[in-house]
């Protein structure tokens, strides 16, 4: 009982609950795996990344699959998207839980391939990284860590290329804009001006 919608919102309430008990179920590690994914970013403590860990190839494998390249439109790999993210990682003006999250969810979606099919993310088929993936998305922080990658695509879309993305203004081309003049360039970046 309760008012309209109740039993919904309690059902809703449930469900990273459900999500976790049901891989617990499964196996062990994958419920180690959701209860990293229902962690929120901004109580992550420290980048959980093992010294011998290369992001990058997951990084940029999911970052294909969720911008793909098609004709007449540029994708992660035309966007240059992990230049952008190498850059997004080590800027000191990006709050460090930030950049940790992003990391981090990356690592966490390798686990979960890992445990999934025994192999890395960036070895999957297409069905198995959109079944892995969506599978993330059903989480809240999963969904927050697809969420916070996508904006950084776009931002590698429409960044200077000074930056680390949208070489040789491509995505500018591709939107038919002229960006503001003058562009910045190395030594002339917002975090090599003196404040």
């Amino acid at each position: 009982g309760g008012p309209p919608g109740h039993d919904d919102q309690l059902a809703a309430a449930r469900e990273p609950q459900r999500l976790v008990r049901a891989r617990e179920r499964d196996a062990p590690q994958i419920a180690d795996i959701a209860r990293a994914f229902l962690v929120q970013p901004r109580h992550l403590d420290r980048v959980a990344q093992a010294d011998d860990y290369d992001p990058w190839p997951t990084l940029d494998a999911v970052s294909r699959h969720l911008l793909p390249s098609e004709p007449g439109s540029p994708g992660a790999a035309d966007i240059n998207a992990v230049g952008y993210l190498r850059f997004v990682a080590t800027d000191p003006w990006i709050d460090a839980q930030d950049r940790a999250f992003l990391l981090d969810g990356n690592r966490w979606l390798d686990e979960l391939a890992q445990a999934r099919h025994a192999r890395s993310f960036n070895t999957l088929d297409d069905a198995q990284r959109e079944q892995l993936l969506r599978q993330v998305a059903a989480t809240p922080a999963g969904e927050n860590w697809l969420s916070t990658l996508i904006s950084y695509l776009l931002e590698a879309l429409l960044t200077a290329p000074a930056y680390g993305g949208n070489p040789d203004g491509i995505g500018w081309r591709w939107l038919e804009y002229v960006p503001g003049f003058p562009l910045p360039d190395a030594g002339t970046r917002y975090r090599e001006l003196p404040l």
